[in-house]
């Protein structure tokens, strides 16, 4: 997934507020960044290509004063623009937001990126203190009343005044936008929404501070409990472990990067059960880091502002400017997949169960799992794990972009700046040798750090009113080995990997003039890395690429033979662990009243869905830090599965030219769908790539199930 550093910073771009006083909290950190050179922050990056940020030299005591300065350019820019006394129009209006408020862009880009990755004291501090601040700032943007006045005069005569097609999508996109924030309500309504939105913003904070408390946890284990469990995990337990006071053997950090691989080989069972229940119930715990109580106030919060702006819920709200629009739409395809996944679910118990002689619980499911795919294919993810070395993945996805694309990566690491020495950073150049971005590689799971896998820009590409190049960044949780030892991660970690990477490709490929265009439909995306995931299976990226860690020996073919045959093993629970937490959030964003207990509504729902009881929730509610750190994919997970009917029908596209390394193929996917961001609407821009809406077929096919 993106991170939330992406729309915050399009949301902080050219925003205004009257800052408050600073609280006495912030008041110290300012004082002591007197001492420290807080313009570190604020100056134009230099450097090589086109300026790099500062990594190297932040510190948190500089961002109060940094902030408060950027803030105050943003409200000078934009008062200017709102009451200039010339007639509005597309330049002095629309253009000029777009230039604006230059400071806060890099400002903020670091701010997102060090709240997010260093989970100390004074960032954690900086984030509850200036989150409800941004908040302010959107609004102050979006409400300020003179300014829509000019965006909504232009919009009305937008057929004469002979704009460009990408500046008259900008201007209706702004002008929409607007209304959609609020911009036509009463000036006591506008007052309400404010205090709404900084209210979330806190309660956002307060979600993803008492969850990723709840994962530095860990649970220790025994040599003995720990048998069956591959070497490289081991490792990595017994690095965390070195951090504990106490030195046990073994520590499983309470991550799914570090408790999916015991569930799916420990043979201990009692441990297994252990290691999931302190997994599942993250955030529900009754304690200092439980999240119900957050969860309903920000489910409350939303159906409020939803019908303060007259939508009849959140989900409609949030809706409003996806490419499934209403949310029944969106719930009309989770359901045509839904009955067949569970259907798919049923048989792979029973398969199971052949071999457990007992019932399968939901701590049994991936282990037996591997014990069937074994079975049945002759394949474990302890055969297949050798050949999938990090640093050969990393070059794997780096070639089948150049292929198909023609982009070039060259490591750099070491002659720019980073926030932490793991990070690593190649210069991207084009098919021309021209430069196009830095992509930087943040691989390895560490204290402070937010879960997961996302992708993030830095600093995005556009052409006005200066030229920026994407700085575009990956960010996985993988298991740091040992010294010496190689980083071995899983066939699902690989497609991690690539699918974070089609982000990135995304990004780096990305071709606008204005940045206001840049970001596209939450159930769009998700569809250029859902696509990327493709290109791991090829032949070639295995044969390539594939190769044992100690011998440097391709994958044999009648390994990847069975990794290919492999690949729709287990679509019952990979479905209906990621559809139950989609269906939830869609339901649980189309209250009217968003009344809720977050418990309660869970469990009655997954009950009145027929949901198995073997398998629990990607994501329940109390962890579900996609809906609940932010509004970004709030009744948004569904976009997951509207992505992949695009991704399978193109893939497709891709099988119907005969080749996946089809250049025709490729060269309509990038100039129509991956350079254009949101110059054109998207779905219209789907139909003109394939000729005709998506295929679900090609979805229901790729996992496995009856099409008809």
């Amino acid at each position: 997934m993106t991170s939330r550093l992406k729309s915050s910073l399009l949301l902080a771009t050219a925003l205004i507020m009257t800052m408050p006083a600073l609280n006495p909290a912030t008041a110290q950190g300012a004082a002591s960044a007197a001492k420290a050179d807080y313009s570190i922050l604020t100056k134009p990056w230099t450097g090589p290509f086109n300026g790099v940020p500062p990594f190297d030299r932040i510190t948190p005591e500089m961002f109060p004063p940094a902030l408060d300065m950027s803030f105050a350019e943003a409200r000078a820019d934009v008062n200017r623009i709102a009451n200039n006394p010339a007639a509005p129009t597309f330049a002095n209006t629309i253009a000029a937001l777009e230039a604006s408020a230059p400071t806060l862009d890099r400002v903020a880009a670091m701010f997102f990126l060090q709240t997010a990755n260093m989970n100390t004291d004074a960032y954690q501090a900086l984030d509850r203190d200036w989150s409800p601040k941004f908040a302010a700032l959107q609004d102050e943007l979006y409400l300020n009343d003179k300014l829509f006045r000019r965006i909504a005069t232009l919009y009305d005569s937008r057929a004469t005044l002979g704009l460009e097609p990408d500046q008259l999508r900008l201007l209706t996109r702004t002008y929409e936008g607007f209304v959609r924030q609020g911009a036509r309500l009463s000036p006591a309504d506008k007052t309400k929404l404010s205090a709404m939105n900084q209210e979330l913003a806190n309660l956002f904070t307060d979600f993803s501070q008492r969850l990723q408390k709840d994962e530095e946890t860990s649970l220790v284990a025994t040599e003995a409990e720990m048998a069956g469990v591959p070497d490289g995990v081991k490792s990595a337990a017994r690095a965390a472990a070195a951090d504990r006071p106490d030195k046990p053997a073994y520590a499983i950090v309470n991550t799914r990067s570090a408790v999916d691989p015991v569930l799916t080989f420990a043979d201990n069972r009692a441990l297994r059960e252990r290691v999931w229940r302190a997994f599942v119930n993250r955030g529900d715990n009754g304690g200092a880091t439980d999240t119900n109580e957050t969860i309903a106030r920000i489910v409350k919060l939303r159906a409020d502002r939803a019908r303060l702006l007259g939508y009849p819920s959140h989900a409609n709200w949030r809706m409003s400017d996806t490419m499934a629009v209403d949310p029944a739409r969106a719930e009309e395809l989770m359901l045509r997949v839904w009955k067949p996944a569970v259907a798919r679910v049923a048989e792979e118990v029973a398969d199971m169960e052949k071999i457990s002689k007992h019932p399968i619980e939901p701590w049994d499911y991936l282990y037996y799992a591997e014990k069937v795919r074994k079975e049945r294919y002759d394949l474990s993810a302890a055969e297949t794990k050798p050949y999938f070395e990090l640093n050969n993945m990393i070059n794997a996805s780096f070639y089948a972009a150049n292929r198909l694309y023609g982009l070039s990566f060259k490591e750099i690491s070491g002659t720019v700046p980073v926030f932490h020495p793991d990070v690593r950073v190649w210069e991207v150049t084009g098919p021309d040798g021209k430069h196009r971005a830095l992509f930087y590689g943040d691989y390895y799971a560490r204290a402070g750090k937010r879960s997961g896998a996302w992708m993030t820009e830095y600093r995005g590409q556009r052409r006005y009113p200066v030229v920026q190049t994407s700085l575009a960044s990956n960010n996985n949780n993988f298991a740091k080995p040992g010294p010496g030892e190689p980083v071995l991660i899983s066939y699902d970690d690989a497609n991690t990997l690539f699918h974070e990477f089609g982000h990135a490709i995304h990004y780096m490929l990305q071709s606008i003039r204005y940045a206001g265009l840049s970001t596209t439909p939450r159930d769009f995306v998700e569809f250029p890395s859902q696509v990327n995931e493709r290109w791991l299976l090829t032949r070639d990226v295995l044969d390539k690429y594939a190769r044992h860690y100690k011998t440097g020996e391709a994958m044999p073919a009648a390994l990847v033979d069975k990794i290919v045959k492999a690949d729709t093993f287990n679509q019952g629970y990979a479905t209906v662990s990621y559809l139950s937490s989609a269906i939830v959030d869609m339901k649980l964003h189309t209250l009217a009243d968003g009344v809720v207990n977050p418990d309660t509504f869970e469990r009655e729902t997954l009950a009145a869905m027929g949901m198995p009881k073997q398998i629990v929730m990607r994501h329940r509610l109390p962890q579900f830090g996609h809906l609940f750190s932010g509004d970004s994919y709030s009744a948004g997970y569904y976009s997951y599965l509207w992505s992949e009917t695009m991704d399978a029908d193109t893939w497709a596209a891709f099988e119907e030219a005969g080749s996946p390394w089809d250049k025709a193929t490729a060269d309509r996917f990038r100039t129509i769908l991956l350079s254009t961001g949101n110059e054109t609407d998207r779905t219209e821009a789907y139909r003109a790539f394939r000729g005709r809406d998506p295929d679900v077929k090609a979805l229901l096919k790729q996992r496995g199930f009856p099409t008809e």
